[in-house]
């Protein structure tokens, strides 16, 4: 029972971190980091991300133009765009490390404590995933507080508020620490690299039937 517990606990923590990826990867080209509602014209809303940005028309019209120079963007937006690059790089490389660290794989059965080193070095990459996809969303939130409450801009000035991406790369950084969490705590909690004979047959079969049906083991 504590085999298929910690199998499930692991498949958790696997699909966890493979949804904060691909968030933080929509979230990295999302031109909604920022948007900007104009009181001169209800009818359009203009919205900044990482690469361009766009004006959105209330009939469903939307022009959108990439930025010219890298140099030109402030310097939240340009160390952002280098921070989500390494957020979905180390996350792919966790979903690759961990992968093969699953007890339900059949590649290195007898290797347990390999199984443990890939889950824990998934575990650290899916947290430093994490951290680098919550550092660039919560600075550009920040800064857009700070200039909203900017007493020294006039008032007549429009004021930039909070997009949908930052909200979602929030909840995808979370959800990679959670899962590199459970990654971890599963590893800790790996018994000892079970003898071959019968019963070591058994129990794999316990943890992962679906690998199992229909294959006759060569052990029993």
């Amino acid at each position: 029972m504590a085999l298929v517990f910690r199998a499930a606990m692991q498949f958790i923590g696997l699909l966890l971190s493979s949804l904060g990826w691909v968030l933080s990867i929509i979230t990295t080209y999302l031109p909604h980091w920022k948007n900007l509602n104009l009181d001169l014209n209800e009818m359009e809303t203009w919205t900044m991300g990482l690469w361009q940005a766009c004006i959105i028309q209330e009939e469903g019209g939307r022009q959108c133009k990439d930025f010219d120079s890298l140099l030109a963007l402030p310097a939240e937006l340009r160390i952002s765009r280098i921070l989500m690059f390494l957020s979905n790089g180390l996350g792919l490389l966790g979903l690759l490390v961990s992968g093969f660290g699953l007890d339900c794989l059949r590649i290195g059965e007898r290797q347990q404590d390999v199984r443990k080193r890939l889950l824990l070095l998934g575990g650290i990459l899916f947290w430093t995933a994490g951290i680098t996809a919550l550092v660039p969303v919560s600075w550009v939130a920040h800064v857009t507080v700070r200039e909203f409450w900017d007493e020294t801009i006039p008032e007549i000035v429009p004021r930039w508020e909070f997009g949908e991406a930052l909200f979602l790369g929030w909840f995808a950084g979370f959800c990679l620490l959670l899962g590199g969490c459970l990654l971890h705590c599963t590893a800790c909690s790996s018994p000892a690299p079970a003898a071959a004979g019968p019963y070591a047959a058994a129990e794999r079969r316990t943890q992962c039937p679906y690998l199992h049906d229909g294959i006759e083991d060569p052990k029993v």
